[in-house]
């Protein structure tokens, strides 16, 4: 077995916080953010049918979609609030140093996320912590939960699965494919949701600690 460990991480919603940045934009928009849900049920759809879309172009589409049923059309200057806000959304602020322990401990980190180059690069760069690669959906054309991120993750990497662990705050996205790929997904539940039959290998309400519930996951003391 190879003693190379990696870790690999979900962004928006589980090292930036996706929620607030979304919600910022839907109160720019259209003066609430009452619609939080919907527009996360608009979102996942147009990533299922259109998954060589930019992501970028898929929030404005969503917002577009939201616009409409509320019977609203969007100014031109709208539809990108979500794209051009998004490199400010905030990041988690135990994230930074959870990160940072890894990397002391000796953890490979990625990135696998539903978004583009240019927007995984600067939400990198509010992190803080260097990864080692960040594979996005509109470069390979798939958006989670399908499995093309954890495919083209071990293409590129050749990581050993018996040193794997993925970390995430969706069900839905991440601990639900990690379950069908039999890959051990570290739940961060930062809205202390109930799993229903998607059970995690562990869970956690935030990273702090996370180097120990890796650890434990994969068997090896610290």
């Amino acid at each position: 077995m190879s003693a190379e460990r990696w870790a690999t991480f979900d962004c928006y919603g589980t090292l930036v916080n996706w929620n607030a940045g979304v919600a910022s934009g839907l109160r720019r928009v259209f003066g609430d953010d009452r619609q939080l849900e919907r527009y996360h049920e608009l979102e996942r759809a147009i990533q299922a049918k259109h998954p060589g879309t930019r992501y970028r172009d898929v929030m404005a589409q969503t917002l577009a979609r939201l616009a409409a049923e509320r019977g609203q059309e969007l100014a031109d200057e709208q539809r990108d609030v979500l794209g051009s806000s998004l490199p400010q959304w905030p990041v988690f602020p135990e994230v930074p140093p959870s990160l940072t322990e890894l990397r002391v401990r000796g953890w490979r980190l990625a990135i696998l996320s539903n978004t583009d180059r240019d927007l995984i690069e600067s939400s990198m760069r509010s992190i803080g912590v260097s990864f080692e690669l960040a594979i996005v959906a509109s470069e390979i054309g798939s958006y989670k939960p399908a499995h093309g991120h954890w495919l083209e993750f071990y293409e590129r990497t050749g990581a050993d699965r018996a040193g794997h662990v993925h970390v995430a705050a969706s069900l839905f996205h991440d601990v639900s494919p990690c379950n069908e790929l039999g890959i051990p997904c570290v739940w961060i539940n930062r809205l202390e949701e109930l799993p229903g039959s998607q059970l995690p290998a562990a869970e956690q309400p935030d990273l702090a600690g996370l180097a120990e519930a890796l650890d434990r996951v994969l068997d090896r003391p610290t």
